[in-house]
């Protein structure tokens, strides 16, 4: 019988007057419909809790759609829930009133992926991101449009909304709510603290935002990023959320930490009827020009960073995490912001090559714990009594519903290095008091520098009671027995090498327990009915223990064999496989008894399978596995690796200089005129003419200016004024003659006397690099600040200039819209697609690397290389630039058309530029084409080499994959 919604609503009305739901229900049941609530303790879908354990990804820092399900399922087999997703608007609108989502820009298809791969996603689409991209996200109109941004601003509000309409019909077709899709979460803007306007002028705008979303049908939760300034009232999130970096940006000192804040009590007060919420947590850091490199970024916030602080998050009752990054990728084209270089690998756990890194497995660990232990999506601080070490710090919470215990012990100065022993003394409430643990003679707990453990104890799981242990649990399920005919519980648990560890068990009698590897003494308390496993973390011990409800196998690893462990649900029940470099995904059939898996190695080496009861074969990568069963209730067997693949050597070079735009007979009669005598932009000196790109529809890359009068004999020289950011350049021609290059702010240059020519047109030459617009993280509207020149001025003259301007070809209507509009700026060279493949270049000079160029402008070297890379493997390629770092140049890289990097030779830090498959042809011929600006004479290009990263049998190409792999 159907309630009607009067009456439904009146009951859910007395649940949350009573506490017992809490949060706005979106959606009624039914035909495929969810509804997503949350209380105090943790989100709920269908009024079950979920731990949202989130990690960041940006589609548009990976041109491979793909390559989206490769992250994604790394993603996923780590034991994320969910993936957080900005949604750029200038990655798909080139112009005001046209957007593109097709191609690399398929959001559809994206999140579709996401849905297949079983993530939800939290959709961030603006319309500021800042993400350190460029504009923070705005798109390159905007910054002409007349309205301050980020405000309730006429014309700003009515080109949001334009955005919004467009990616929120995308995302309303994909929502949980409708039962149609992955979207769970929609958050509200981003980042709109500590901006230089009022709390007021910030909640109208939310307030409209959420408005205009609503009526766009939206019906998932609104969460924010505002370090909750806005819990209630006009503009309120129905989830506010902190952005949290703990450990900041410097990079260059990886070794120096700050410590875990004093006052984590903070977060819960901030938000106390709403889950914990770290919208952005800190997952690594980015890097700028002339930085220490993102493998210095990767130190800073390395596995002992995440146990650290990840875990003082756990304590203090975070149930929804997001870590941004979680896979950062590549600032390809001119995507990056001003500061950033094209990496955007920011130190995370999956690299920029798509590699995983020892952050991963310490990820991992803590995803595994916190899908498989149901009782930390609620709980309660818990007092309780000190470690018998000053140094060694523990905070406690229980869940109130089961009396389950976690307890996360750190040292006390978290930045400490020292290794410290304790004991600690425990009370479990109903299951007893145990005044020092470890109570074995002879062993202790032990600290690590820098590290932390998070302990469960009183936690019933399957048909087992765990009293305590000072290994860490990584997971847990049922799965089949030893005989096939029966079920067994598996619990892997972990700890640092060498350290001692005990586990304490409950059973109503004393069992019988047998160590299949390993060394483990076991030992029985009468008294209390307590099973005691005593024992070192060195490599992977085995205890099998028979006389409880079920049979229960202890996996107990040190972190390195624990680490080989992957887990995979599936609607028959969990399976847990050891040895591979990734298992994506599987499921089991029933019928045949099958075990279908899918992964990747990185070598030959050893499959061992656990799987639910009934399971006899196994399929990896859809082949056979021949298995055996062991004594452990497992199936092993041996898996191939890849096969070798070689990269070529980049040889036959073709170079041609260019810039003619130098030379006085060059004809600039197409080029626009660049005559603006005002301009929108609030940072405009009232000086014309207005000189700056953005005002004449150019927004990305170098342009070019000409600018003409006619000379008198009495000028002397010029004085340019321009803003291209820190490591941005200019440079300076008189009819052809070379002047010298310029940075941000004022420069004179003399004009030589033979340079100039008196009655007749002179031309002045200057090409400018837009490294980026800024972002507009105080809504300040500093990402309108102008680039390239903003002004001159003859001397000795008061002759004028009349000026022309050429950027990227197309301007706002791009010349090659799959590539889009960041991927070009306004070189020669680029205006005559040299950057493209199949451009004929026979008739150029060939050469060969390291070449010298003594003119200063730009010159273009090409060639073209094959790959054979077997099917069915993942080889990231990377391609790395070395020289001298005295010589003055930079250099943009594209492969196949596609701009894949930004190089300044002598700034750095970045070598090695990722291109990725898709972009790459993996099974044909490819094309390199560098244009390389010399500021000096010491131009001209490095060596260029093909780096292998990686070497992976399994199924990345196929990206038309479906299988079975639930949230």
């Amino acid at each position: 019988m159907a309630i009607r919604r009067p009456l439904l609503a009146l009951v859910l009305a007395c649940l949350l007057t009573t506490g017992l739901l809490a949060g706005p229900v979106h959606a009624e049941s039914g035909a495929g419909r969810h509804t997503v609530g949350y209380d105090r303790y943790s989100l709920t879908i269908d009024g079950k809790r979920i731990f949202l354990w989130s990690g960041e990804f940006h589609y548009w820092r990976l041109p491979g759609p793909a390559l989206w399900r490769d992250v994604l399922e790394k993603m996923k087999a780590a034991g994320f829930n969910a993936v957080s997703i900005y949604f750029d608007w200038g990655y798909h609108s080139p112009r005001q009133g046209v957007y593109d989502f097709t191609g690399v820009r398929d959001v559809d298809r994206l999140l579709d992926i996401a849905d297949q791969v079983g993530l939800y996603v939290i959709a961030r689409p603006g319309p500021y991101i800042n993400a350190e991209t460029d504009s923070g996200g705005f798109p390159g109109w905007l910054t002409t449009l007349k309205g301050k941004a980020r405000s309730t601003d006429p014309a700003y509000l009515a080109a949001a909304n334009e955005w919004l309409g467009r990616i929120d019909r995308i995302l309303a077709r994909h929502q949980v709510t409708d039962g149609r899709g992955p979207v769970l979460l929609y958050q509200v803007e981003n980042e709109l603290y500590n901006v230089k306007q009022s709390e007021e002028e910030s909640r109208a705008y939310l307030s409209a935002l959420e408005k205009k979303i609503r009526s766009d049908g939206i019906t998932v939760p609104f969460t924010g990023a505002n370090d909750a300034r806005f819990t209630s009232g006009t503009g309120a999130a129905d989830l506010e959320g902190y952005t949290v970096y703990p450990q900041s940006f410097n990079c260059a000192e990886p070794g120096k930490w700050k410590p875990v804040p004093d006052d984590y009590g903070q977060y819960r007060a901030g938000l106390p009827d709403t889950p914990v919420n770290f919208a952005e947590f800190q997952g690594g850091a980015f890097d700028q020009w002339g930085g220490a490199g993102h493998e210095n970024c990767r130190t800073l916030t390395g596995p002992d960073f995440e146990r650290v602080f990840e875990e003082a998050n756990i304590a203090a009752g975070a149930t929804m995490q997001n870590f941004y990054m979680t896979y950062g990728g590549t600032n390809w084209g001119w995507l990056a912001t001003d500061f950033d270089y094209t990496s955007y690998d920011y130190g995370a756990a999956i690299d920029e090559a798509r590699r995983l890194t020892p952050k991963y497995t310490e990820q991992k660990f803590l995803g595994y714990l916190v899908q498989s232990v149901a009782p930390l999506r609620t709980t309660d601080p818990l007092t309780t009594a000190p470690p018998d070490n000053a140094a060694v710090r523990m905070d406690a919470r229980v869940d109130p519903n089961t009396g389950t215990r976690f307890y996360v012990v750190r040292h006390a100065d978290s930045t400490s290095t020292a290794d410290d022993r304790t004991h600690l003394a425990l009370d479990l409430g109903a299951v007893g008091r145990y005044p020092s643990v470890p109570s074995a003679p002879g062993t202790d707990l032990t600290l690590a520098g820098r590290d932390s453990k998070l302990l469960v104890a009183a936690y019933r799981f399957g048909g087992q009671e765990l009293v305590y242990s000072t290994s860490e649990l990584m997971t847990q399920g049922t799965f089949a027995q030893p005989s096939g005919t029966g079920e067994q519980d598996i619990a892997v648990l972990y700890g640092r090498h060498g350290q001692d560890g005990e586990t304490v068990l409950r059973y109503a009698s004393q069992p019988k327990v047998t160590v299949l590897s390993g060394s483990v003494r076991a030992s029985w308390d009468a008294g209390r009915h307590d099973l005691r496993l005593d024992y070192e973390h060195d490599g992977l011990a085995r205890v099998l223990v028979h006389g409880g409800t079920r049979d229960l196998l202890l996996l107990i690893g040190d972190d390195q064999a624990a680490g080989s462990f992957w887990r995979v649900d599936t609607s028959t029940g969990p399976i847990l496989a050891r040895g591979p470099y990734l298992v994506r995904g599987g499921s089991v059939s029933g019928h045949s008894g099958e075990v279908a898996l899918t992964g990747d190695t990185d070598q030959a080496g050893p499959l061992e399978i656990f799987a639910p009861q009934g399971a006899r074969s196994v399929r990896w990568n859809g082949r056979p596995v021949r298995v055996t069963p062991t004594s452990s209730g497992s199936l092993s067997g041996e898996l191939a690796g890849p096969r070798p693949v070689s990269l070529p050597a980049l040889t036959n070079w073709r170079y041609r200089y260019e810039t003619p735009e130098a030379q006085p007979g060059f004809d600039d009669s197409a080029w626009r005129a660049a005559d603006h005598t005002t301009t929108d932009n609030p940072y405009w000196d009232g000086k014309a003419p207005v000189l700056y790109p953005d005002d004449y529809g150019f927004h990305h890359g170098d342009t070019w200016y000409r600018g003409h009068f006619t000379a008198t004999g009495g000028q002397t020289g010029i004085t340019l004024s321009a803003t291209v950011t820190d490591h941005g350049a200019y440079a300076v021609w008189l009819n052809g003659h070379y002047l010298g290059s310029g940075g941000d702010g004022s420069k004179h240059f003399d004009f030589p006397a033979s340079a100039l020519r008196p009655g007749a047109d002179n031309v002045v030459s200057v090409l400018a690099e837009n490294m980026g617009h800024d972002q507009d993280r105080a809504a300040d509207d500093s990402y309108r600040e102008p680039r390239g020149l903003t002004g001159a001025e003859l001397t000795g003259s008061a002759a004028t200039l009349k000026w022309r301007i050429q950027g990227d070809q197309g301007g706002e209507k791009p010349a090659d819209p799959v590539r889009g509009p960041y991927n070009n700026g306004g070189l020669y060279g680029e205006r005559a697609g040299w950057y493209l493949p199949g451009r004929q270049d026979a008739g150029w000079p060939t050469v060969s690397l390291p070449h010298a160029e003594p003119t200063p402008g730009v010159g273009w070297y090409r060639t073209t290389f094959r790959l054979n890379v077997p099917k069915g493997q993942d080889v990231p390629v990377g391609l790395r630039i070395d020289d001298d770092a005295a010589r003055h140049y930079r250099a943009l890289v594209f492969v196949n058309g596609w701009q894949v990097g930004r190089y300044i030779n002598d700034v750095g830090p970045q070598h090695v530029f990722q291109v990725p498959a898709g972009i790459l042809r993996t099974d044909g011929e490819n094309t390199i084409a560098i244009a390389a600006w010399g500021l000096d004479g010491s131009g001209g290009l490095g060596d260029v080499s093909l780096v292998r990263e990686g070497d992976y049998a399994g199924p990345v190409s196929d990206s038309s994959r479906r299988k079975e792999s639930p949230r």
